[in-house]
């Protein structure tokens, strides 16, 4: 039987801290479909007179408000208060600090600490007046974990993600040797050799 030894405070890794929008992970609707299922998975009971599994139904629903209700797919940017996910989810703001905790133990979500830089109105030991500037921490970070991220074709490490190439219809006649019958075609191919878009065939 292993006893786990908690460490000491000042030898914890300190969470980070970044200024601005935090670590924004952008994701699509499969992805986001990929972890509340991979979450639902956890939620299942694994030992016995346990009604829950890795993550609680409260932890579930936390997430399922971060995802749905403040992740921006576009942007990946994720930062709302813990009063506004307790707000949605239907719960004590508690209850958010544990159910987030929880989720980042089970490997569904990471978070950074949000800092800002503020300038606020003093008075020094002579009772001027000044302002000085004081850093404050605001609302976390969040950053979603997909479980199964898309996977690049090998050899194209240099390329898009995308598996549908970008640009028009119009780039196929740039690997041909010989001009198009199209005129439009043949003139944009005689205008890519010109600028040395489209090697000259050697004769």
């Amino acid at each position: 039987m292993s006893f786990a030894v908690p460490l000491p405070n000042h030898l914890k890794p300190r969470r980070e801290k970044v200024f601005g929008d935090g670590r924004p992970l952008p994701l699509d609707r499969n992805a986001k479909v990929r972890v509340m299922t991979r979450a639902r998975a956890l939620l299942r009971r694994t030992e016995k007179g346990k009604h829950y599994g890795a993550i609680t139904a409260k932890a579930l629903a936390v997430l399922e408000v971060l995802l749905w209700g403040f992740h921006n797919c576009r942007s990946g940017l994720c930062f709302p208060s813990y009063e506004s996910i307790a707000e949605k989810a239907g719960c004590a703001r508690s209850t958010v600090g544990e159910a987030i905790k929880a989720l980042e133990d089970a490997g569904l979500l990471s978070w950074v600490n949000r800092i800002t830089r503020i300038r606020e109105r003093c008075s020094d030991l002579f009772g001027k007046f000044g302002t000085r500037s004081r850093v404050i921490r605001i609302s976390n970070g969040y950053q979603f974990h997909d479980p199964q991220p898309a996977k690049r074709p090998e050899g194209l490490d240099n390329s898009s993600k995308s598996e549908s190439p970008s640009g028009t219809s119009i780039q196929e006649f740039f690997s041909l040797t010989t001009p198009p019958d199209d005129p439009l075609s043949a003139a944009l191919f005689r205008l890519g050799q010109s600028c040395g878009a489209i090697p000259k065939a050697v004769a």
